[in-house]
C-alpha cells in the first residue's frame, strides 16, 4: 500500500481533515491543530494553552493519571505542538500510537486515541469553569524559561533577531513563543477566557497517518470533536507577502554579546516571484545558492575563500524571504557579507553550472522523497501544503523540481533584494584580548 493522500475534506464546520492510508510505518499519527492569527498579543497566550491543557483532563486530571492512560493505550504519546507558518500560528496535539495492524483485531486504538485528544482539547480540568492557577503557574513559567533560553543558541537568537528587525511592522516578526513581557502577564482568568475564545473562532487542519480507512479515521475524529464550539470562523487567515524592501537600502543591524564567533544573518525579499509563485524553482534557486553542501555559499564562501564557518540559505514560502545565516570572524564581516551578495548576483545571472543545477536538484529531491519515510515529516509538509492551497505531495512536488531549469531559476531569483543585514558580535574587549 502506497501513501494516498485522500482529497481533503471538511468534516465538521471550519474543520478539514488530511489523511493518508498506508501500511509503511509501525505507528500511526494524528495531529489536531488549530488555526490562529499570529500577533504580539497573543503569541504567548496560544503558545501556553496546549502545555495547560496537557496536564489533565476531567477523567484524568494531573500528569500521573495522564501518563497511566496512555500507558493503557500500548504507550502511545501525546504532546502538544505550537508551530508557525508564516503569519499563521498553528496550536494544538500530536499524538503517535501502535498502528493497529501490530495489534489484535477489535482493539479500537485508533478511536480510543482520538477519544484522548479530543478530551484533552475540549475537556480540562478545571474548577469553576477555570483552568486551574497552579497549571497555568507552572506552565507559565517552563514557557519563560524557554523564551529567556533563546539567546542560548546563538544560530536561532540571530534568526529570532533578523526576523524582528528585519519585519518590525509585520506579524512575521513576532516569535511563535511570543514574548516575555506577554508571558509574565498571563492570568489564569484571562487564558480561560483567550481559550474558549480560541476555540470557537479557529479553523481546525486535522492530519492522519496510518492503515485506517480514512472513512473510519473521520469517524473517529467527528466523535472526538463533537462538542467543539463553532462561532464565527476567522476563515480569512493568511500571510502578507511584502514584495518590496523596507528601505531603498538595506538596513543594518547589531547586536553586541558575549560571543566568540560572529553570527553574520542576512535577509532578502523574494519580491516579483511571489506573485504567481513557482514553488518547484524558488526551492531549487535557494539550493543553488545556500541550501545544500553542493551550493554557491558552501563550496565558494566557505570552501574556497574561508570566510565562514558555516553559510547557508533558507526560504519562507509562505511568507516570500529568503534569509542567510553564517558564523563568521569579526574581521571578515565586510568581505564575507559583499561575497554572500556576489553569490546571490552569480545566480541572477546565470551563472550556474550544469553540475551545480544537478546537485542542488538531487538534494532537493532526496530531501523530499525522504519525507515520505516519516509520518511526522509528512504531517508537517501536509500542513505546510494545506495552508497554501496546494494538493500536491513530496513525490510530486520532487518531479516538479526535476523538471525545473536554469532558465526558471535565474527567474526566481530575479527581483529577490536585501532587505537586512543583522551582526552578532563580541565586544571589542573580547576580540583585542583574543588578538
Amino acid at each position: 500500500m502506497n501513501c494516498v493522500r485522500e482529497i481533503r475534506r471538511e468534516i465538521m464546520p471550519g474543520v478539514y481533515m488530511t489523511c493518508l492510508q498506508t501500511d509503511k510505518f509501525k505507528t500511526g499519527l494524528l495531529s489536531v491543530n488549530l488555526l490562529t492569527r499570529l500577533s504580539r498579543e497573543t503569541a504567548a497566550k496560544n503558545a501556553l494553552i496546549p502545555s495547560v491543557l496537557r496536564r489533565g483532563t476531567v477523567s484524568s486530571p494531573d500528569l500521573n493519571a495522564m501518563a497511566a492512560r496512555l500507558d493503557s493505550l500500548y504507550g502511545a504519546r501525546l504532546e502538544p505542538a505550537v508551530r508557525k507558518k508564516g503569519e499563521i500560528q498553528c496550536v494544538g496535539f500530536w499524538a503517535d500510537f501502535v498502528d493497529e495492524a501490530w495489534l489484535p483485531q477489535g482493539e479500537g486504538l485508533l478511536e480510543k486515541v482520538a477519544a484522548l485528544v479530543g478530551e484533552v482539547l475540549l475537556q480540562p480540568n478545571t474548577r469553576g469553569g477555570l483552568l486551574l492557577p497552579g497549571y497555568v503557574d507552572g506552565e507559565k513559567e517552563k514557557l519563560l524559561e524557554d523564551i529567556r533560553a533563546r539567546v542560548n543558541d546563538k544560530i536561532s537568537y540571530s534568526r529570532y533577531r533578523l526576523t524582528e528587525l528585519m519585519c518590525p511592522a509585520e506579524d512575521y516578526a513576532v516569535d511563535v513563543l511570543g514574548t516575555e513581557e506577554e508571558a509574565e502577564a498571563v492570568g489564569y482568568v484571562a487564558l480561560t477566557r483567550h481559550y474558549r475564545a480560541l476555540l470557537a473562532s479557529s479553523p481546525v487542519e486535522v492530519f492522519y497517518c496510518g492503515t485506517a480507512d480514512p472513512d473510519r479515521a473521520e469517524r473517529a475524529v467527528r466523535d472526538a470533536l463533537a462538542t467543539l464550539p463553532r462561532g464565527e470562523l476567522d476563515m480569512d487567515l493568511g500571510t502578507d507577502i511584502r514584495m518590496n524592501t523596507v528601505e531603498e537600502a538595506p538596513r543594518v543591524f547589531t547586536d553586541v554579546l558575549d560571543v566568540t564567533q560572529g553570527k553574520l544573518a542576512v535577509g532578502y525579499r523574494l519580491g516579483a516571484a511571489m506573485e504567481d509563485p513557482d514553488m518547484a524553482a524558488l526551492r531549487v534557486m535557494n539550493a543553488v545558492f545556500g541550501g545544500g553542501v553542493s551550493s554557491k555559499l558552501f563550496m565558494n564562501v566557505r570552501e574556497k575563500l574561508s570566510l565562514c564557518y558555516f553559510a547557508d540559505s533558507a526560504v519562507d514560502l509562505m511568507k516570500g524571504v529568503m534569509m542567510v545565516l553564517s558564523g563568521i570572524e569579526v574581521k571578515d564581516y565586510d568581505q564575507a557579507l559583499a561575497e554572500i551578495g556576489r553569490q546571490l548576483q552569480a545566480v541572477k545571472d546565470g551563472l550556474i553550472t550544469d553540475e551545480e543545477l544537478h546537485a542542488a536538484k538531487v538534494g532537493l529531491m532526496n530531501d523530499l522523497l525522504s519525507a515520505a519515510d516519516s509520518a511526522g515529516a509528512l504531517e508537517s509538509f501536509w500542513l505546510g501544503q494545506n495552508l497554501l492551497g496546494l494538493e500536491y505531495g513530496p513525490e510530486e512536488l520532487a518531479a516538479l523540481v526535476e523538471d525545473v531549469t536554469r532558465d526558471d531559476v535565474v527567474k526566481a531569483a530575479a527581483g529577490i533584494e536585501c532587505d537586512a543585514v543583522y551582526f552578532l558580535r563580541g565586544s571589542e574587549e573580547d576580540e583585542d584580548a583574543e588578538d
